[in-house]
């Protein structure tokens, strides 16, 4: 059974870009926000923002790679909060550089795979027990088109989105019969510090405008999106009522889904 609509929600990486625009946009909603980021002094600056439409709002610094840190940061939002309806997983890096794999330092890639894979798994792992004991939840990773078709550069992110893919459909295979929903929401091109210092997005004029991904994200906290849990969807090109005229043909043809595409019906892997 779908669950209410959520009132409360973590948000990590929310100091600046897209978390920061979810965060403002969910409080704006009437949905308390807990937030996590590094810098404190920015985060500082968004719970203020966020207090101003009279919802609770607490912020906590906390590196996502750290365990400790995570634990610590998410008792903190939980002891504000009271509980977590909706978990969105948006912290996350690229590689300094575009540039293909032999010509980038391997340690810039694994620090990509690092916080983008490393950093969900431990935020969700800690947000988890607390939506099962409060009934259930919604998680939303950030994901990104990288994650499901090969590019030229920037290996380490297409690794890290096509990894945080696979966590989604793992929680929504394990966890949807307990009323946790999962979803990979890509966020387009939101014009941010990280998307213009790329220079694939140089002398771009068309970006994808922060409130499609806040609707999209409200949306699946109020539980409108659960028949899709599991799957990949895009702010920007899908809208919600879209994807809900779609329903049907994407539930039944498997659409929308990390997996194997068969060669035909005699194709013995499934």
């Amino acid at each position: 059974m779908p669950q209410p609509a959520g009132h409360t929600a973590l948000i990590t990486g929310a100091s600046r870009g897209i978390g920061r625009e979810l965060a403002i946009g969910l409080a704006q909603r009437g949905v308390s926000v807990g937030l996590l980021a590094r810098d404190q002094q920015r985060l500082d600056a968004v719970v203020a923002q966020c207090r101003s439409h009279d919802v609770v709002a607490v912020g906590v610094s906390a590196d996502v790679t750290d365990r400790d840190d995570v634990a610590r940061a998410v008792d903190a939002v939980v002891g504000s909060l009271d509980r977590i309806d909706l978990l969105v997983n948006n912290a996350g890096v690229i590689e300094p550089v575009e540039r293909a794999f032999l010509d980038t330092d391997v340690e810039d890639t694994w620090r990509v795979v690092e916080v983008n894979v490393r950093g969900p798994v431990l935020v969700s792992h800690a947000v988890l027990p607390v939506m099962l004991a409060g009934g259930g939840g919604r998680i939303v990773n950030i994901n990104s088109g990288s994650g499901y078709k090969a590019t030229q550069a920037y290996t380490g992110y297409g690794i890290s989105k096509g990894a945080l893919a696979r966590l989604t459909t793992l929680i929504d295979a394990q966890y949807r019969d307990e009323g946790i929903y999962a979803f990979d929401v890509a966020p387009g091109h939101v014009r941010t510090e990280m998307t213009t210092a790329m220079p694939m997005h140089e002398g771009r004029t068309t970006w994808t405008p922060p409130e499609a991904v806040v609707e999209m994200v409200a949306a699946i906290s109020a539980g409108r999106l659960d028949e899709l849990a599991g799957r990949y969807v895009r702010a920007g090109t899908d809208t919600v009522e879209s994807l809900l005229d779609k329903r049907t043909e994407i539930v039944d043809g498997g659409a929308r889904v990390l997996g194997l595409i068969p060669y035909g019906p005699d194709d013995p892997l499934p």
